[in-house]
């Protein structure tokens, strides 16, 4: 993935873990839901970034996991 993809893969990751500290914390309820509706709208955006990423790799599942490979 491109950097403009996984930029927006963590900003989205850090938003919505900042909703669920508020909401442990009992912040004011409209701080939450703004900050929630601002990482709903960020999923979203996030979604078609990751999905129209111009990624190319030569990986197949013949290779399993690149971490991990199969040995023939």
């Amino acid at each position: 993935m491109k950097d403009s993809a996984m930029f927006w893969v963590g900003a989205t990751t850090l938003i919505l873990l900042t909703v669920t500290i508020m909401a442990a914390m009992n912040f004011p309820f409209n701080w939450v839901f703004y900050v929630t509706v601002i990482g709903q709208i960020m999923i979203v955006f996030m979604v078609y970034k990751v999905l129209t990423d111009n990624y190319t790799t030569s990986k197949t599942f013949k290779d399993f996991y690149e971490d991990y490979p199969i040995k023939e």
